[in-house]
């Protein structure tokens, strides 16, 4: 039997290509709800009549899925590319305008430009591609599913190194969200230089800092 989320899903139709579009570019991010670490984004265009098989929602696939697809797209896309914004960004600018810049990059990054661009979710940022926000479009739009898997694998790469130049905060598991392990060391520990500081449980544990002094 299947839960409200996944009967939500169902409903939603099919997407379909607009009449026209030869290269679309699928776009998706990772790590907007993290305490820590960039929010990465990938963009992605596949070959018409491509041979990879499994793609889907990122969240959907074990860490071996995702590894063994991220293989896959790297190898048989047109071409693919990375954007992210820092740390630095998120707290200057607010996660939303910081993952709408770190999709712009990754799309302006591309080798070859798309003529139209599909991004997941409901916003989509100002540039100049013909472009549409799809709903759930990274478990319904296979490009945004490639783009998916390849945000998330690079991300959690990298978490993994943050974890063993952090250790303590649980990065290799948690991945920089606020888990009670995570939680727990940041007020044993404090805040790192990856910890996001205008996000409500680090920027607490800051002020709880500074007032310490007085």
């Amino acid at each position: 039997m299947k839960g409200a989320k996944g009967n939500k899903a169902d409903k939603l139709k099919p997407w379909i290509k607009p009449a026209g579009v030869n290269l679309l570019a699928g776009v998706d991010e990772v790590g907007r709800g993290p305490l820590a670490g960039d929010v990465v984004t990938a963009a992605v265009i596949l070959p018409a009549g491509h041979r990879i098989e499994g793609l889907a929602d990122s969240k959907a696939l074990s860490p071996t899925q995702r590894e063994n697809l991220y293989k896959d797209i790297i190898s048989h896309a047109s071409c693919w590319s990375i954007g992210r914004a820092s740390v630095e960004e998120i707290d200057r600018f607010n996660i939303l305008q910081a993952t709408l810049m770190a999709m712009r990059r990754a799309v302006m990054g591309l080798r070859i430009q798309p003529d139209y661009v599909a991004v997941d979710g409901n916003r989509v940022p100002q540039w100049e591609y013909a472009s549409e926000a799809v709903v759930k479009g990274d478990g319904r739009v296979e490009v945004i599913s490639a783009a998916s898997i390849l945000a998330k694998v690079v991300r959690d790469r990298e978490m993994l190194e943050m974890d063993a130049k952090y250790p303590g905060y649980g990065f290799d598991s948690n991945k920089g969200y606020g888990t009670a392990q995570h939680l727990e060391a940041l007020q044993r520990k404090g805040p790192t230089p990856i910890h996001r500081r205008s996000f409500a449980p680090v920027r607490d544990e800051l002020q709880l800092e500074q007032s310490s002094l007085f």
